[in-house]
């Protein structure tokens, strides 16, 4: 038994999202979205790809395009990763741009999607780059810059100008400064 099944709120809460009542489940994202955790993550990637509710499709990418705890980060990126969501591919990789958080450490990974991908999700990988800011290492940034240089002996027309901005962008992401209180 997990620790989400052993608390009584969290199991009403998974209980409401699998619900067969789709405004049951609707109330439930938009209490989720005043009160809800990063743990409820997973739930919500998976009923997205489960539901052909647009609204409330709609409702959990705008949810995770509003997070603003950066232990979501590492949540929506395993999503991304794995294939059994590559028809939600285009959302959860904007909504990486869309919410703000620092995916600096995943460089290589949007790098990737722009290469690999189809255009709009190429299309929103280059956004999240060119949104990031962090600390990021410049061998790192230097590898990245590396593999698209490679890549684009065998790029379309339509991701050649991605790729050829990425090449000036990447050694260009701003290091995130400290703040200060």
């Amino acid at each position: 038994m997990t620790i989400m099944e052993k608390d009584p709120q969290k199991k009403k809460i998974l209980t409401n999202l699998q619900s067969e009542d789709s405004l049951m489940v609707i109330e439930t994202i938009k209490e989720l979205r005043e009160t809800g955790n990063s743990s409820y993550i997973p739930v919500l990637i998976e009923l997205l790809h489960s539901t052909d509710n647009p609204e409330i499709r709609q409702k959990i990418i705008r949810l995770l395009a509003e997070l603003k705890y950066s232990d979501a980060i590492p949540r929506i990126v395993e999503a991304i990763q794995d294939k059994k969501y590559a028809s939600e591919l285009k959302e959860l990789v904007s909504v990486c741009w869309e919410n703000g958080l620092d995916f600096s450490q995943y460089l290589s990974l949007f790098v990737d999607l722009v290469i690999e991908s189809e255009f709009m999700v190429a299309f929103e990988a280059f956004t999240v780059i060119e949104n990031m800011v962090g600390k990021i290492d410049d061998s790192y940034k230097n590898e990245q810059v590396e593999k698209i240089k490679a890549a684009k002996e065998n790029a379309t027309t339509e991701k050649m100008s991605l790729l050829e901005d990425l090449e000036r962008i990447i050694p260009e992401i701003p290091e995130q400064k400290e703040q200060q209180f």
